[in-house]
């Protein structure tokens, strides 16, 4: 299991009530919180996460996005878009994010 998996499992682990609570927050954003489909509410997650340089969460979203229908392709679209507004050297941690993600 990756570290990530790793620390999702502790947080359910111990503690059971908040992670739940959470859950349910995010479950109830995407599916009522507006009329995006899955496809893009995955590639804004990657934008998101792109942009606030939160690496271990880009690689949960990228993989989400595949399993949502994204290619390869439109998920690296959305990290070069980052580059004009955040800047080259955050855009180019998570396009390395992304390939070590694609390498595995």
């Amino acid at each position: 299991m990756s570290k990530i998996g790793d620390n999702l499992n502790y947080f359910q682990t111990n503690h059971k009530k908040i992670y739940e609570a959470y859950s349910n927050y995010g479950k109830m954003i995407h599916e009522e919180g507006g009329p995006l489909d899955e496809k893009t509410r995955a590639l804004v997650k990657i934008a998101i996460s792109s942009v606030g340089e939160h690496h271990l969460a880009l690689e949960t979203h990228i993989r989400k996005a595949m399993k949502a229908g994204c290619s390869l392709e439109e998920i690296e679209h959305v990290i070069l878009l980052t580059a004009p507004s955040v800047g080259f050297p955050s855009m180019m941690e998570s396009l390395l994010v992304f390939r070590e993600f694609i390498e595995k």
